[in-house]
């Protein structure tokens, strides 16, 4: 078998390293290491990935913490002022009328500096 003439081979290799090199101007352009807008946005991503799994740690801690030294009720919660959990007060039942009743004999019995702001009895105030 004959070798090419040396001025093929030339071509050739010049060919192939041209192919080569617009190949990989080509990936280089293409590559999200090299594209500087991809980069952060996937950094960005990362970070906030993070952020989100350390502060769910941070909030199921402090929940575990609350409901076994406390008696109160609490729940995990996003907050404007960076608090983790946030307590939950029951809602109770309005009273009764005969317990009002009650309620404003007993603040009618107190001395006037006892009673309510305003010196209402509690049906004044509801």
């Amino acid at each position: 078998m004959a070798s090419p003439a040396p001025g093929v081979q030339n071509k050739n290799r010049v060919a192939i390293l041209a192919d080569l090199d617009k190949e990989k101007r080509h990936l280089t352009h293409n590559s999200p290491m090299n594209n500087p807008g991809a980069r952060p946005a996937l950094n960005k991503a990362f970070r906030d990935h993070t952020e989100q799994q350390r502060i769910a740690a941070q909030q199921e801690a402090a929940l575990q913490h609350a409901h076994a030294h406390s008696s109160g009720f609490f729940i995990t919660q996003d907050s404007s002022f960076g608090n983790l959990i946030l307590p939950v007060l029951p809602q109770l039942d309005p009273p009764l009328p005969a317990e009002l009743q009650n309620l404003n004999k007993y603040t009618a019995e107190r001395p006037n500096g006892l009673k309510a702001a305003g010196g209402h009895g509690v049906t004044d105030q509801l």
